[in-house]
């Protein structure tokens, strides 16, 4: 007499065939991962998020975590009574907010992440910009418009950089090692200072350093919505510029896609902007046809 299998168990299988192509495509491969937003002050989302990565190493990709963590510096910082100033909603960094910065990703955020991977069964080793040489940085210059005399003028954010050089030998020797390198976006500058960089550019960089496979965008959003709020799937860098002339791409999408298409011109096969918020996106996204965001691939 034979036993029919249980269909959950065959609902399983299947879902381990249709994983197969992409885990043939990706082994491997550099996977650089942005890991922000509110997921990460969640516990169990940040438990998933560890699971992905050990999952991801286990089957022979080689994934790069860089994080943010704003809302942990204000929330910091305003605990320490130290008040924030705004530029066009870029925080301006003054010498002892960039001190806490430092201290909130490079310290608590950072090992939180290697502490989660540690948890589920992974080896990480956290870094920031400033290890090994990784990322020197130049100070960021910006513009905004005098209300009055609507003059552009030069807006001094202090200590807020960006990447001007990746240097990517400690991440190999990490990698090499079967070590997930766990990165906080602060580098030094050639002037000596301490700059806090924006994670999404500082992935960005990264990826394009390790000529990565993808770049993963994780935030709090579903993706890149069209004007009837229906995820768009695949937009290339021709068709993020006439999304944005005719207005259904505005704010803070804006310097995410940015960000993508940088990263696509530098030599990445895609970049994907994910819904951190949904349990085990990024297996969903990688290891699945239907995908889970919004992919940018060279037009």
């Amino acid at each position: 007499m034979s036993h029919a299998p249980h269909p959950d168990m065959l609902a399983k299988t299947e879902t381990l065939i249709e994983a197969l192509p992409y885990l043939q495509r990706y082994a491997g491969k550099t996977f650089v991962v942005k890991y922000g937003g509110h997921a990460m002050g969640d516990a169990e989302r940040a438990r998933d998020f560890a699971e992905d990565i050990v999952l991801l190493k286990a089957v022979g990709i080689n994934p790069v975590v860089v994080h943010g963590g704003g809302p942990q510096i204000g929330s910091l910082l305003k605990r320490l009574g130290i008040e924030s100033r705004f530029v066009d909603g870029l925080r301006v960094t003054d010498a002892a907010t960039a001190e806490v910065a430092e201290m909130v990703l490079a310290g608590s955020i950072n090992k939180e992440i290697v502490a989660h991977i540690a948890q589920a069964g992974g080896r990480a080793v956290g870094i920031s910009g400033k290890d090994a040489g990784l990322v020197t940085a130049a100070k960021v210059e910006r513009t905004a418009k005098d209300p009055d005399s609507l003059i552009e003028q030069a807006v001094d954010l202090g200590f807020v950089g960006e990447p001007a050089r990746v240097d990517r030998s400690i991440i190999d020797t990490l990698v090499a090692a079967g070590i997930v390198p766990v990165i906080a976006p602060v580098a030094v500058g050639e002037d000596g200072h301490t700059y806090n960089i924006n994670a999404d550019t500082m992935a960005g960089a990264i990826a394009g350093a390790l000529n990565a496979a993808r770049l993963f965008l994780l935030t709090d959003v579903a993706g890149v919505l069209d004007k009837g709020g229906n995820l768009m799937t695949d937009l290339t860098p021709a068709g993020i510029a006439g999304l944005v002339a005719d207005g259904t791409i505005t704010g803070g999408m804006i310097p995410k896609l940015e960000t993508c298409v940088a990263a696509v011109d530098a030599g990445v096969d895609a970049a994907v902007i994910l819904d951190g918020r949904v349990p085990h996106a990024l297996l969903l996204e990688i290891f699945t046809r239907k995908g889970a965001g919004t992919l940018v691939r060279a037009g």
